[in-house]
């Protein structure tokens, strides 16, 4: 079992790591907060591989607690899903005493941490994940959102988790696509704070070492997020590959998916930092190779246009500007605002390999 302590200015909280743990969840969530009646939100696929195990565990430790399932897939990431989680949550008349539980991936944690902001003005919720993206970032430092039709993630809260649990055996039926999407995130972390891990997934797969190498992720996450829990300064640098990322999510209507998204985000940003020497040293060719081995994709396959125009809507757009976040070096990474008439020459530059 690894144990790290989150701090942000929303509160203090602690990320449990331990193979195995879905099975004794409810005793963990005793010790840690004290709960008598809780909701469970979870998708379909989630649901049918481990609410069983959660729900069950629950009840064991003495917890009262109900169910709601959601259809996955971000198109389903909407205001309207989440009123129908709030819906549910009053017919079941949770009161400010109870916890809501996201047992998912990202989406998941995403769409119930907003509905634990804003159902009585703020309740408590405890995130579970169970894919590597939500495992490593998702699930920790408190955004929650909704899309709307403008863009992605555009309506939401800062709202931190009371406890955050991780059982790395669920990674273990994780399709091979979503498998890499967390892997983009891993990546991403790498490319922005620590060379050692970028140098380390290049030479060694995770699989025999899940609890150190989230524990290593969940602690450059966390880093940023004491620094700077309103995303108001260097906190942005987690957004290394999102800017772009978002953009080709929108424009293939969420069919290519947040993690392969920032995976030709990030190469599109290291291109075009080295074409306009903003990079101390090279960074296009390691980081094509390593998303290469995780079977990520590299070009984007949309136009320049399209991607200037959805990146208009980015949440990281202050008036005329907007800040991207460039490679210098392996491990290092910048904030570079851009104004907004230069955006398609930097998109162009992106996207082009010559």
């Amino acid at each position: 079992m690894k144990k790290y302590q989150v701090n942000s200015s929303g509160g203090n909280y602690d990320v449990v790591i331990d193979s195995g743990l879905l099975e004794h969840i409810g005793a963990l969530i005793q010790t840690s907060i004290s709960v008598k009646k809780m909701i469970v939100i979870t998708d379909f696929n989630v649901d049918r591989l481990y609410a069983d195990i959660v729900m069950n565990s629950l009840e064991r430790a003495g917890i009262s607690a109900a169910k709601y399932v959601f259809n996955p897939g971000e198109e389903n990431k909407t205001i309207q899903t989440v009123l129908q989680m709030l819906d549910f949550l009053a017919q079941q008349q949770m009161t400010r005493s109870d916890v809501i539980l996201a047992l998912g991936g990202g989406i998941c944690g995403d769409m119930a941490g907003f509905t634990a902001a804003i159902y009585l003005r703020g309740i408590r919720f405890l995130q579970v994940p169970t894919t590597i993206l939500a495992a490593i970032d998702a699930s920790v430092g408190g955004k929650t959102a909704v899309n709307l039709s403008a863009g992605k993630n555009l309506a939401g809260a800062f709202w931190q988790p009371s406890l955050v649990l991780c059982d790395p055996q669920t990674f273990s039926t994780l399709p091979p696509t979503v498998f890499s999407d967390g892997m983009a995130e891993m990546i991403k972390h790498g490319m922005i704070a620590d060379k050692t891990l970028f140098h380390e997934l290049q030479e060694n797969r995770p699989e025999n070492n899940w609890e150190n190498i989230i524990l290593q992720n969940i602690s450059i996450k966390a880093g940023f997020v004491a620094r700077d829990t309103r995303d108001t300064g260097i906190r942005q640098l987690l957004n290394f590959g999102h800017t772009f990322g978002h953009a080709i999510e929108k424009c293939s209507y969420y069919s290519i998916s947040h993690g392969h998204a920032v995976a030709i985000g990030m190469m599109m940003a290291a291109r075009a930092a080295e074409k306009k020497g903003i990079c101390l040293e090279p960074v296009t060719e390691p980081l094509k190779s390593v998303l290469d081995r995780y079977h990520l994709p590299t070009d984007c396959p949309f136009t320049a246009e399209s991607i200037v125009l959805a990146a208009l809507q980015d949440k990281k757009r202050f008036g005329d500007r907007i800040q991207l976040v460039l490679p210098e070096r392996i491990g290092q990474c910048l904030l570079y605002p851009v104004v907004i008439d230069d955006l398609a020459d930097f998109v162009n530059s992106g996207i082009r390999k010559d």
